[in-house]
């Protein structure tokens, strides 16, 4: 009883092992379950194992060169694609485009030092407008903004000292007339001199409180005492905008009171804060750019400080700026880029000559003949502001110096070759 248990007990394990081996080769319905022998549902499953694999071999072979030929017609398609290296513009598309370019040449380029600013004015283009006596301000003839000319009338005052200066100067002038007309002969030199003397200080006092030689010069012509009121005029010492007008009419200023503020807005200052050892590297008049939003200007150092400031510890420079367009105010703040003593020699283009090509190298486009375009990989060894020091492009080649995003854009429309094989 206890072999025949293990008889049966074999059987069905041989038996498990048909069905799985059935079904790892897709003969799941063939499971030998009438045989008694384990071994000849073994070699039974071997065979058809066998034949089974042989036919996936065969089905993948005849796959693979399937796949194989496809693959051959889709390298024909498009691994051979011809692709240019080069593009041609007319006349029209560079000048739609802006395209202008300059032919190369070596140069200096210095060390750029950067540093933030401070958009300041020229103190040597500003006049500050201030009252020298006690006076009420009658009348404004200019306002904030206004673009003024040198002698323009900006503030009418009136002043009780200067109503007894114009009186003093009209009492002068009529002695001094009578002595001259006397003469010598008749008047004594004593009386002569001191009548000199009385008209000259009157109208130094005149001249000293404010009013101008015109002015004072119309008020002797006159004649009229009934002029020698106290009022009188400031006048503008120059061209320029008026900056700030901090006062109301009918106020009561002392001297010195600033009134108005006149500058040239022009030509201003850029101040620049460097440490001691930046600021050494640099020498006055050295170029420098300004960087507004994306526009940059140009500039040069003209004022070093020699004193460092007490909380930074750093000396500021002041930088002279073109300001043609008012691009730039008063206590606007911007970048700086100033370029130091140290210089290296090579070609310098602009900055905006010079782009990443698809593959990440630097480029730019070089003219072959007249609006035709390829382009040139170049190593970039320095910037400062708008220039780019580099090597790649001999002296003397036509390159695009503007415009050069545009050939970059309609090369790429015709699929061009980023490393130009």
């Amino acid at each position: 009883m206890k072999n025949r248990l293990i008889l049966l007990i074999l059987l069905g394990m041989a038996a498990s092992t048909a069905v799985f081996a059935g079904n790892e080769h897709g003969h799941a319905g063939d499971t030998g379950m009438d045989d008694f022998s384990g071994i000849e549902i073994e070699e039974g499953h071997d065979d058809h194992g066998t034949e089974g694999h042989k036919h996936v071999e065969e089905e993948h072979a005849h796959s693979d060169d399937g796949h194989e030929e496809k693959g051959h017609d889709h390298g024909d398609g498009h691994g051979h694609e011809e692709v240019a290296s080069d593009v041609e513009l007319t006349a029209a598309q560079r000048t739609m485009a802006g395209i202008e370019t300059i032919v190369v040449r070596r140069s200096s380029l210095g060390e750029a030092i950067t540093s933030p600013g401070e958009v300041m004015l020229d103190a040597y283009r500003t006049t500050r407008v201030t009252p020298r006596i006690p006076a009420q301000v009658m009348k404004r003839h200019v306002r904030l903004g206004d673009h003024v000319r040198k002698g323009e009338s900006l503030i009418t005052l009136s002043s009780v000292e200067m109503a007894e200066a114009q009186g003093g100067l009209m009492e002068a002038n009529v002695e001094l007339r009578r002595v001259k007309k006397l003469g010598r002969k008749v008047v004594s030199e004593k009386r002569y001199v001191a009548a000199q003397i009385a008209w000259q200080q009157a109208y130094a006092r005149v001249s000293a409180y404010g009013m101008t030689k015109t002015q004072i010069d119309s008020l002797i012509r006159t004649g009229d005492a009934s002029r020698a009121t106290g009022e009188f005029q400031l006048l503008s010492f120059q061209d320029g905008t008026v900056i700030s007008d901090d006062f109301v009419v009918g106020e009561l200023v002392e001297p010195g009171h600033l009134l108005m503020e006149i500058s040239d807005e022009n030509m201003l200052w850029v101040e620049a804060r460097l440490t001691p050892d930046s600021a050494a590297r640099i020498a006055m008049g050295s170029p420098a750019r300004i960087q507004v939003g994306e526009r940059w200007m140009d500039g040069k150092v003209v004022q070093a400080r020699h004193t460092l400031d007490e909380i930074t510890r750093t000396l500021a420079l002041h930088l002279e700026v073109a300001n043609p367009d008012d691009l730039l105010h008063p206590g606007q703040f911007v970048n700086v880029v100033i370029e130091s003593k140290e210089k290296k020699e090579g070609i310098v283009v602009p900055v905006a000559a010079v782009l990443r090509s698809p593959d990440g190298d630097w480029q730019l486009f070089v003219e072959t003949s007249p609006g035709r375009f390829e382009p040139q990989e170049v190593k970039v060894l320095g910037t400062v502001g708008d220039r780019m020091l580099i090597e790649g492009v001999a002296e003397g080649t036509t390159i695009v110096g503007k415009g050069a995003f545009f050939v970059q854009s309609e090369m790429a429309k015709g699929g061009f070759d980023p490393h130009n094989h």
